[in-house]
C-alpha cells in the first residue's frame, strides 16, 4: 500500500492506495490549492489520479479545499454524522481566506458499514470508523495492514477532561479495528 504525505503548513494530508487511484485523506486550508498541487507534483501524483476525498473532520485545515477539489473532479465522501458539520465550517472563515462553501448535494454519503466495499473498489483494504473526541464528526481510516489515519484525535491521556472518555473509546475502536501505525495530522508517525 502506497502512503504519501502531501501535506504542508504543519498539517499532514495523505495519498493512500495504488498509484492509479489513490484516496486523498484530508486537504488543505482554503486558498492553498497551489501548495497542494505543488506537493502533488513533487511526488509525481497528478490531481486527476484521485477519485475520492475523505475528510477526517470538518475543520479549516482538513476541509478548507474540499469544494475546490470537488470542482476539480474529486468526490467528497461524507461519513455518517458528518453532514451537519459541513455548513458550520464557514463560521471560522474570514473573507481573505477565499473559502468556497461546500455544497451538500453532490457528495457521496458513506455509511460506515459500506466503507469497506467502497475502499475495496479503489484497491484499498480497510474501513472507515467513527472516532469522536477531537470533534464529534471525526472519523479514521484503518487499513487492514495496520495503518490508521486519525486526523486530530488526541493521544490517549492527552485529551481535555471533557473529551477524555470519547478519546479513550476512539483509541480502543482503532486498536480493535487493527490500527497499529498511527498517521496523525500534526504529529510524526507513531506505533501503538
Amino acid at each position: 500500500m502506497n502512503i504519501v504525505n502531501v501535506g504542508y503548513k504543519s498539517t499532514n494530508y495523505f495519498a493512500v492506495g495504488s498509484t492509479g487511484t489513490p484516496l486523498l485523506v484530508d486537504c488543505g486550508w482554503p486558498g492553498t490549492m497551489p501548495l497542494l498541487l505543488a506537493n502533488l507534483k513533487r511526488v509525481d501524483i497528478p490531481l486527476s489520479a484521485f477519485q475520492y476525498l475523505l475528510v477526517t473532520h470538518f475543520h479549516p485545515d482538513h476541509a478548507g479545499l474540499a469544494q475546490e477539489l470537488k470542482q476539480a473532479g474529486l468526490t467528497l465522501l461524507v461519513c455518517e454524522g458528518q453532514e451537519p458539520f459541513i455548513p458550520q465550517l464557514k463560521q471560522w472563515m474570514k473573507p481573505e481566506m477565499h473559502f468556497h462553501d461546500i455544497t451538500l448535494r453532490d457528495n457521496r454519503a458513506l455509511p460506515f458499514a459500506e466503507s469497506r466495499a467502497l475502499l475495496k473498489a479503489i484497491g484499498i483494504d480497510g474501513q472507515v470508523i467513527a472516532t469522536p473526541g477531537h470533534s464529534d464528526d471525526s472519523v479514521s481510516l484503518i487499513l487492514d495492514s495496520g495503518e490508521a489515519f486519525v486526523g486530530d484525535l488526541a493521544s490517549p491521556g492527552a485529551a481535555p477532561d471533557e473529551h477524555a472518555a470519547a478519546v479513550a473509546a476512539s483509541w480502543e475502536a482503532i486498536r480493535t479495528a487493527g490500527g497499529r501505525t498511527i498517521y496523525h495530522a500534526h504529529a510524526p508517525l507513531r506505533h501503538i
